[in-house]
C-alpha cells in the first residue's frame, strides 16, 4: 500500500514552445503527442513522464507517485479513507490522459494535486532522445525526484509519511529546514524546504553518463540566463549537478552518480551540517550574503578534507548493460535495424 516510486509530473507554462526547444535541446527528453496547449515529453520506456500545459500559469500542476498495482492502489485508498483524507477515484478519461490503468486524486496540506497511480503503460517503440545521450536513470528508481518549498514542514512530513509511507533520509536545520524522503533506494524522490511559501522548487532528473551532464552544462551556458545553480556536487545524495531556469518558473537539476540506500533496516537519517554541496553549486537565486556563507561552509568541508565515494552504476562505463533493461532492448533494436 505504500508509494514505491515518483511517476509523472505535470508542468504550467506561459511558454509551450520555450518548453519544446528546452526539454529536448538542453534537457534530451522525447517530445510526444504535441498539440496546440500541450505537450508530452518521454525519458524511458514509459509513454510519457512529463506533461506540459499553457494555461497561462507556471510551477507544477499536479505529481503523479506509483504504487505496485491495482491492489496496493485499493489499500492505499482505504487507509486514506481510515485517516480522514479526502480523495476522488480518477474517471476512466483522466487514466488515459495520464496514460495509467487507475489513480486516485487529492489535495496535500500545501493544495498541491497528488495522483496516485498503478498500471503506467509502456511504449512499444524505443526511446528517442531529443540530444545524443546515454539516457536517464529510471526505472525501479522513478522519473528523479520533487523539491517542494512549503509554508508548514511538519504538515507536509506527517502527511506522506502516515498516508504514503515516506522515509526519512535525513534532513537540514539550518539556516532554513529542509527534509529529505525515499520511497525506494534513490537517496531521495521528494523533499520539502520550509521558505514560508507553497510551490515547487526544482526537479531532478539523473543520467547515466558524467559526460551527459557536462555536454548539457555547456549546452546551458550558451544560453543566456538559463544557468541558475553551477556545477557542482550535492553532500548528503552525492549528486554531481547543475540547476536550470525553465520556462515555468523553477528549476531543473541535471545530474549523475546519485546514492542509492541499498539496506533500508540498517539506515539511520542523520541531520546534514556541513552544507547542501561538498563544493561548487554557486547559487545565483540568494542573496549575496547568503552565496558567501555557501562558500565558507564548502571551504571549510575542504579544510576538513570531507570527500565522497564515487557512486557508479555496475556497468556504468558500457551504458549500463543489464542495469536498464529498456535501454538494452532499444540498443537491441536499433542494432537489428542497421543490419
Amino acid at each position: 500500500m505504500e508509494v514505491t516510486a515518483f511517476g509523472y509530473v505535470g508542468v504550467r507554462t506561459k511558454a509551450l514552445e520555450d518548453w519544446a526547444s528546452f526539454g529536448t535541446g538542453l534537457l534530451g527528453l522525447q517530445v510526444v503527442d504535441k498539440s496546440r496547449k500541450s505537450l508530452a515529453f518521454r525519458m524511458d520506456d514509459r509513454k510519457q513522464r512529463i506533461v506540459v500545459a499553457e494555461d497561462g500559469g507556471t510551477g507544477a500542476a499536479f505529481y503523479g507517485w506509483e504504487v505496485a498495482d491495482a491492489a496496493a492502489l485499493d489499500a492505499l485508498a482505504s487507509r486514506l479513507e481510515t485517516n480522514k483524507v479526502r480523495f476522488t477515484r480518477g474517471t476512466a478519461a483522466l487514466a488515459d490522459e495520464r496514460r495509467v490503468t487507475d489513480l486516485i486524486v487529492l489535495n496535500d496540506p500545501s493544495g498541491n494535486q497528488v495522483e496516485v497511480f498503478h498500471g503506467a503503460e509502456v511504449a512499444s517503440d524505443p526511446f528517442r532522445p531529443g540530444r545524443s545521450i546515454s539516457g536517464f536513470r529510471t526505472g525501479p528508481l522513478g522519473m528523479g525526484h520533487a523539491v517542494i518549498t512549503v509554508d508548514r514542514i511538519d504538515d507536509m512530513i506527517a502527511f506522506y509519511r502516515d498516508n504514503f509511507g515516506f522515509r526519512l533520509s535525513d534532513y537540514i536545520d539550518a539556516p532554513r529546514r529542509i527534509h529529505f524522503f525515499h520511497c525506494n533506494p534513490r537517496h531521495h524522490s521528494l523533499a520539502f524546504a520550509e521558505t514560508g511559501t507553497n510551490g515547487l522548487h526544482h526537479l531532478m532528473i539523473e543520467l547515466f553518463s558524467l559526460d551527459d551532464v557536462g555536454q548539457g552544462y555547456d549546452i546551458a551556458q550558451l544560453q543566456d540566463g538559463r544557468i541558475a545553480t553551477t556545477l557542482g556536487r550535492h553532500i548528503n545524495d552525492q549528486m554531481t549537478s547543475f540547476y536550470n531556469y525553465t520556462p515555468s518558473d523553477f528549476m531543473f537539476e541535471y545530474g549523475w552518480g546519485g546514492f542509492t540506500i541499498e539496506d533500508e533496516a540498517s539506515w539511520e537519517p542523520k541531520e546534514v551540517k556541513q552544507g547542501p554541496s561538498l563544493w561548487g553549486h554557486d547559487r545565483n537565486w540568494i542573496s549575496p550574503e547568503a552565496q558567501e556563507r555557501m562558500r565558507e561552509m564548502r571551504m571549510q568541508a575542504a579544510a576538513e578534507g570531507l570527500r565522497a565515494p564515487v557512486n557508479v552504476v555496475e556497468g556504468n562505463y558500457r551504458l549500463a548493460p543489464g542495469e536498464c533493461p529498456w535501454f538494452d532492448q532499444a540498443r537491441r533494436s536499433h542494432l537489428q535495424a542497421a543490419e
